[in-house]
């Protein structure tokens, strides 16, 4: 059975809000901002912010449990998906939140608690007063129960492209009251994102890599899959796509002799975590049988942020300058 995305924390990536009315709203806040720079304008710059916010209240949003109205601008968010915390506090929401679960722990400082995104407790939640409540999926009862004391809930589940991410960036800005600027973090992931695949290139279907989602035993990730499709801007040949089963959900279990009779010239690590394996260039070099490897060969074996690799939100574009910094060097040889 393939690894569950969320036991990798776990993933791994709509449509980006790009109509001229965000475009507008994001200018005028920039603008606002500029404007004066006494301790008066600010005030008044905060002051006219904080109205704007209220007025765009109640705000309806679509994640995947269905229709959620917000009433009002919420003032006690929890956050039990690690993506969904680092979503809050790139759209400006980080002040709103006054818990997250336990793997959240980007940016430094958020508030941390012992709470559960796979198996929550509502009693536990409910002690934060929350008026919103972000998680990756629907467990243990949380839409329904919280639903019943009038808590909204956003199940923003592990992104299945690019434009999932930013589409769940999008609702969490505008379910928290902070619309133009996730408009503005996804448009300049965009932006980072395409300059760092223009720089590198698209077209190296001459190198195959290998992307270990775990060493024992060994999960891969295809083509089809969140990050697959990620390796895939650069045009890359992934090595589980041929051993991919529709029971496997885009992430196959290889055998060892499969990975090192297929010669990747690559090696992607997401399990190089102390919380998830302890993966190293230098173990795999050492496993058995891999010193033929050419990725093992060539020392072309990256150890991921596995953390990075593992979500779906802001930090995607760091994701993307590692890749091709490998893919770069790659082809330099």
């Amino acid at each position: 059975m393939a690894p569950h995305p969320d036991r990798l924390r776990r993933t791994p990536l709509v449509r980006a809000l790009s109509t001229a009315t965000a475009v507008i709203a994001a200018t005028a806040v920039i603008a606002g901002c500029g404007g004066s720079k006494s301790s008066g304008g600010a005030a008044s710059s905060a002051s006219s912010s904080a109205s704007s916010a209220a007025a765009s209240f109640p705000v309806t949003v679509s994640p995947s449990n269905g229709s959620v109205t917000i009433k009002s601008q919420p003032k006690h968010i929890v956050s039990l998906s690690p993506t969904a915390t680092e979503d809050l506090y790139a759209v400006g929401a980080g002040k709103q939140v006054v818990a997250v679960d336990s793997t959240s722990n980007y940016p430094a400082g958020v508030p941390t608690s012992t709470l559960s995104g796979l198996t929550p407790n509502i009693e536990a939640i409910v002690k934060y007063n929350p008026d919103l409540v972000i998680a990756s999926q629907d467990s243990n009862g949380l839409v329904a129960g919280l639903t019943k004391l009038g808590v909204p809930v956003l199940i923003e589940p592990a992104a299945a492209t690019l434009d999932d991410a930013y589409r769940q960036i999008d609702q969490i800005g505008q379910a928290s009251g902070h619309t133009a600027q996730a408009a503005q973090t996804v448009s300049d992931m965009k932006s980072q994102i395409a300059a760092t695949v223009k720089q590198a290139g698209t077209d190296h279907a001459n190198l195959n890599y290998y992307w270990e989602v775990s060493a024992s035993p060994y999960y891969s990730a295809t083509s089809s899959t969140f990050v697959g499709q990620i390796a895939s801007l650069f045009g890359l040949k992934n090595i589980a796509d041929q051993a991919d089963k529709a029971s496997d959900g885009g992430y196959p279990e290889l055998a060892q002799e499969y990975i090192v009779s297929a010669q990747p010239q690559l090696i992607l690590l997401a399990d190089n975590g102390a919380s998830d394996g302890g993966q190293t260039p230098a173990i795999v070099a050492a496993r058995p049988g891999w010193a033929g490897i050419p990725a093992v060969k060539n020392s072309q074996i990256v150890g991921l942020n596995d953390d990075v690799a593992s979500r779906w939100g802001p930090r995607l574009p760091e994701l993307v300058t590692e890749i091709a910094q490998a893919v770069e060097k790659a082809s330099a040889r």
